[in-house]
């Protein structure tokens, strides 16, 4: 996953989609699939428009659902449009306030970024009720997803510590998920396709790993210090075992 350096083609119906606005691309995933910006020439705010080839692992569908649930309770890009064709599939949002952590500016300044992603993660989970989340995204969850998939999981993965905290975790807590503002403090989330109900510590073993990717070795610990919680070693292997595999 990137932020696109080389010219990139722009699909048709992101160009439709788009109208008389402005494109940027802003991120590539693994898949092929692309999010631009569609900045319009003065008034309305700008949307992110994301399109893709179908995903076997989630859907923007699925993830439109849940970016309405949740934004009755934190601030979540705001569903303008889904749909889907037989091959692709798109969804459009407003834009939120803020950069992506990965952004240059703070891919400078990582001490600033790691402490925003690692506060950010525990305002969102202390923010989502558990109780009402029509989401799950549990242990036997993600292996029936995988399995729908294809995927054979190694036997260890099927002895899962037991849950620390449930809460409802994002899904795909990756550093480039989080936006922060002007000032360093996280202003909002992205990409909730996989949101729902599991162990806390499934959210907080990707988002440090993560800091690796963006920021290089010595911050994983520096994010879970400022989500506020002692490492879990146990846990962190565990659900950073279960990503890779799944």
């Amino acid at each position: 996953m990137s932020i696109p350096t080389a010219p990139t083609t722009v699909p048709a119906v992101v160009r439709e989609l788009a109208g008389d606005d402005r494109l940027t691309p802003v991120w590539r995933n693994q898949i092929g699939g692309l999010t631009f910006r569609a900045e319009p020439a003065a008034g309305d705010k700008a949307r992110y428009i994301k399109w893709g080839p179908h995903d076997a692992e989630t859907s923007m569908a699925a993830e439109a659902e849940r970016l309405t649930w949740a934004a009755r309770y934190i601030p979540v890009p705001r569903v303008i449009e889904q749909g889907q064709d037989a091959r692709h599939e798109w969804l459009v949002t407003e834009a939120l306030s803020g950069q992506s952590a990965v952004a240059p500016r703070w891919i400078a300044d990582p001490a600033v970024a790691v402490a925003a992603i690692g506060r950010g993660l525990r305002s969102l989970h202390d923010a989502l009720p558990v109780d009402v989340c029509p989401f799950d995204w549990g242990v036997e969850s993600r292996f029936a997803n995988a399995a729908g998939r294809g995927i054979h999981l190694p036997e260890p993965l099927k002895e899962a510590p037991d849950a620390d905290k449930l809460v409802v975790c994002h899904g795909d807590a990756c550093c480039p998920n989080t936006l922060i503002d002007d000032v360093g403090r996280c202003s909002g989330h992205v990409d909730f396709g996989a949101l729902g109900v599991a162990d806390r510590w499934a959210d907080i073993a990707v988002a440090s790993m993560s800091t690796e990717w963006n920021y290089g070795p010595g911050w994983e610990d520096a994010l879970i210090e400022a989500y506020g919680v002692e490492p879990d070693r146990e846990r962190l292997a565990y659900y950073r075992d279960l990503w890779n595999a799944t």
